[in-house]
């Protein structure tokens, strides 16, 4: 304050306004830039996309949806492919939860830290990863067609094709969640003298246990699409029959299939997401997207001492009440959100058993002199591998990443705004039809494999990375749309009903309340399925779609395995270089 009768200075500092240019709008340019070159490497300003003479097969198979093929012999054809392609996915998850949970612990920064108890340990967790790094970035329709020379058409194949890849993914998302988990009933167990291995069963595990079975339901839902994309190479089930259907031109079996194909995703997802609001598990992506907040451990139970022997019953208790939860039993205080189905654990161990016997896959031959000697001529035809051709993988290169940039652009745009109208809730304003419609939408989009769109599409458009593009963006758009309507759902609504309180309008709480609450998580949704759609770009570029997958279905068809391990490496590294990317924008927008 100044002296007195002297006129005293205003505080005139101004506010602090964000930057104009800083990392958000960096990437934002970036992100406009990429578009537009996108779609000039897929030549949509040049023109003459569209094969006109394509349109006649288009209402063909559009006008089929009213005359299905109902009759009992196809009937029965569809009863086992849906059958088939249900039990390659059980058995595929059954191994890839194993491969994870193992590759997880090992891959785990906190695992090696019980070991060594706290000492100063080697870096044995960064060498498992990028020993798991390699299988997680080959598509599983390559390790299927890989699979195909090896064992034939067995249903080996398709069980091995989800579970190596999906088993990889797994384990690098357990490990985080593992590492995410907090350790001082670890370390309790630990300075008590409580071996590393008993210290970490019965205190990390019980805690990231429901973020380890969210998961896997997820994981399981994943396998259901690619069960039906790896029928496309030979493996059976309804992929494998819509892939026939297609081809000879029968579009009364093709819709036939695809309601069949329909039905039994929407059953999955629906059992899945009761299972979840069941258990209070958490959301579906948030386990590997958003990064898990570290969970105060004390608070959750109550200030638990820490002692050994409480800590122990506090973790065991924790892992016995899911367990309770998931054979029907309720907990012990009997606040169950809703209790499970009776014999539920019951259920899912006969699915399995039922699901191995159903396909009679040949384990044995993963253990036959034939296939060891089939490996060992894989071998010396790959070594030593031929010269590289620099400019064409470097062409085929910049299509793929094209395709993907357009394809999670289609798929964004078109999730963000079906997600509104496809999530329940208080702030939704539309109708009960609306909602319906949108939601069949997104698992239709979601249902049909990529290559099925790629085909239908192709019947319009000249051969190149257009239609992939599309084919992959309508996919993804399916399963960005319903994650993030789980968004919209889940939203905190305190903000929202204090700016009701307020006297904002609908409009302006959309604008100022759901909107700043939501883009953020859409984008890391976005940025996470283009990690896996530069993966999937191999699927469409089996039937013409272009880009490196299609070189890679080529040589693998051709057996030349010289060529391919060239053309690997090159999207591997293509793999890795977008990861990096997503990554670094996922860290920008936290």
């Amino acid at each position: 304050m100044g002296r007195w009768g002297e006129k005293e200075e205003p505080n005139l500092k101004s506010p602090n306004f964000p930057l104009l240019l800083n990392l958000r709008t960096f990437w934002g340019l970036v992100f406009v830039f990429a578009v537009f070159w996108s779609l000039k490497v897929a030549g949509v300003f040049r023109g003459d996309l569209v094969n006109f003479g394509g349109w006649n097969l288009v209402f063909r198979f559009l006008f089929a949806v009213f005359s299905l093929q109902l009759d009992p012999e196809f009937l029965l054809i569809t009863f086992d492919a849906t059958l088939k392609t249900l039990a390659y996915a059980v058995c595929g998850t059954f191994f890839c939860v194993i491969i994870g949970l193992v590759g997880g612990v090992l891959s785990s920064e906190v695992w090696w830290n019980s070991v060594y108890k706290g000492n100063k340990i080697p870096n044995l967790y960064v060498i498992v990863r990028a020993f798991l790094a390699v299988p997680r970035a080959i598509h599983e329709l390559i390790w299927g067609l890989f699979f195909v020379n090896i064992f034939g058409l067995d249903p080996l194949v398709g069980i091995l094709a989800i579970a190596i890849p999906f088993g990889a993914i797994t384990a690098k998302v357990f490990s985080e969640i593992l590492d995410e988990t907090p350790r001082e009933p670890l370390l309790a167990l630990l300075n008590s003298g409580v071996t590393p291995l008993n210290a970490f069963t019965y205190s990390i595990i019980p805690q990231a246990f429901p973020n380890l079975l969210s998961y896997s339901f997820y994981r399981f839902e994943c396998s259901i699409r690619s069960a039906a994309v790896l029928g496309i190479i030979g493996a059976g089930g309804l992929g494998y029959q819509i892939h026939l259907s297609l081809q000879s031109l029968r579009y009364e079996q093709v819709w036939t299939l695809i309601f069949a194909l329909l039905l039994l995703s929407g059953v999955t997802d629906v059992l899945s997401g009761w299972l979840r609001q069941g258990l209070e598990l958490p959301s579906r992506l948030d386990l590997n997207v958003l990064n898990l907040k570290k969970r105060n451990f004390v608070d959750r139970e109550k200030k638990i001492s820490t002692s050994s022997t409480n800590i122990i019953q506090a973790c065991v208790g924790r892992l016995c009440s899911y367990s309770r939860t998931l054979i029907g039993c309720r907990l012990e205080n009997g606040d169950t959100p809703e209790q499970s189905p009776h014999h539920l654990f019951l259920g899912a161990f006969s699915l399995l058993i039922l699901s191995f016997w159903y396909i009679q896959a040949d384990f044995s031959k993963l253990w036959s002199p034939r296939t060891a000697k089939l490996l060992i001529g894989v071998i010396q035809d790959t070594f030593p591998p031929q010269s590289i051709d620099v400019d064409k993988l470097f062409e085929l290169s910049l299509q793929t990443l094209a395709m993907s940039i357009l394809a999670m652009t289609i798929a964004g745009l078109g999730g963000i705004l079906l997600s509104f109208c496809a999530a329940r809730g208080e702030e939704k304003i539309t109708t009960k039809t609306a909602f319906l419609f949108t939601r069949f939408i997104l698992l239709f989009s979601r249902a049909v494999p990529e290559p099925i769109w790629a085909l239908i599409f192709l019947f319009v458009l000249f051969p190149g990375i257009l239609p992939g593009a599309i084919a992959l963006g309508l996919h993804n758009l399916g399963i960005l749309g319903r994650l993030m309507a789980e968004v919209i759902e889940n939203l905190d609504q305190q903000p929202l009903n204090s700016l009701k309180a307020l006297g904002a309008s609908n409009s302006q709480v959309f604008l100022y309340g759901v909107l700043p609450a939501t883009i953020p998580r859409f984008l890391a949704y976005i940025l996470y399925r283009w990690e896996v759609c530069i993966r999937a770009t191999v699927i469409v570029g089996l039937v013409g779609a272009g880009g490196l997958g299609r070189l890679l279905t080529e040589q693998l068809s051709s057996f030349d395995y010289q060529g391919l391990l060239g053309t690997l490496i090159v999207f591997v590294g293509l793999t890795f270089v977008v990861d990096r990317i997503s990554a670094a924008v996922r860290r920008c927008l936290r």
